[in-house]
């Protein structure tokens, strides 16, 4: 399926909107590895010396890596993970150690630069993103699993809101994920406390979807990833962008956004192949239409 060219993204500017050398987001790396499993592809972050942290390089590595996906019109789903014993211990602190650096972090810069255009190219992604958490989620690498569309977590897994410890607050949409889908009360405890939280109690929660046992992680969410990719792209986009549009709207906005989104649905070839299918029987082939 040909995605719209009204879905792609640009990654060539910052947060800020300075532009940003498009150069860079091609540049090869091995802190990120990806395998192309045809119609869907498997991001894997590997640093795992370092329990995945970020540095520059990953993130730039990484918005590359989503940069394919959302360009490369045979891509129809995404699944994200960690190497080794982690998924993401967040960022890297022996890049922003105050007692080594010259002068004083600017971490608003950090975060225009790389944390905020990073989870905003996952919410634009107009294709289902799967996060396998594989072991320990921390700081900002627990607000990047929780910006993926479907969370998936080993049972040994953790997520630890670990700001406070350092005298930070939650970022990399941290505050909004919590609060929106935990609650204020949930959020403010594990913000401000940092104390970790189980998998299978995040789950519990309604904070992730599912916890899975170690050994069937990868699977499941590399199975799930690729029903996803064989499911309809236009109608799973669209559920994407407005589930993410009922967090802010009003009830009278959402039921317009259903009824636009519903008749672009409707005359696409995916809808066809879709009833067809149920007419007959069978299993739809959404990967064989175009819009």
């Amino acid at each position: 399926i040909r995605r719209p060219s009204s879905f792609r993204q640009s990654f060539g500017t910052s947060a800020t909107g300075a532009d940003v050398p498009k150069a860079e987001f091609r540049t090869m790396s091995n802190t990120v590895c990806s395998t192309d499993h045809g119609d869907w592809l498997e991001i894997t972050l590997n640093r795992p010396d370092r329990l995945n942290a970020f540095n520059d390089e990953m993130h730039l590595a990484l918005r590359a890596a989503l940069e394919v996906a959302g360009h490369r019109d045979a891509i129809r789903a995404v699944l994200l993970t960690g190497s080794g014993r982690g998924f993401c211990a967040g960022q890297d602190l022996r890049d922003r150690d105050p007692s080594t650096m010259r002068d004083r972090p600017d971490l608003g810069h950090t975060l225009r630069t790389f944390y905020n255009p990073l989870i905003r190219t996952i919410r634009g992604l107009e294709l289902p993103v799967v996060c396998a958490v594989n072991g320990v989620a921390a700081g900002a690498g627990a607000n990047l699993a929780l910006a993926c569309d479907i969370v998936l977590a080993a049972r040994s897994a953790r997520f630890i809101q670990s700001f406070a410890r350092v005298g930070l607050v939650p970022d990399a949409g941290g505050t909004w994920s919590l609060t929106h889908l935990l609650g204020p009360a949930r959020a403010r405890a594990l913000a401000m406390t940092g104390e970790p939280l189980g998998a299978e109690k995040a789950a519990e929660w309604g904070l992730i979807w599912k916890a899975v046992a170690d050994s069937e992680l990868a699977g499941e969410a590399r199975a799930l990833t690729a029903s996803l990719a064989r499911g309809p792209t236009i109608a799973l986009a669209s559920t994407k962008k407005l589930i993410d549009e009922a967090l802010s709207g009003d009830l009278e906005g959402q039921l317009e956004r259903e009824a636009e989104a519903q008749l672009r649905c409707g005359r696409s070839a995916e809808y066809a192949e879709g009833v067809r299918a149920f007419l007959e029987k069978r299993q739809p082939d959404f990967g064989g239409c175009s819009e």
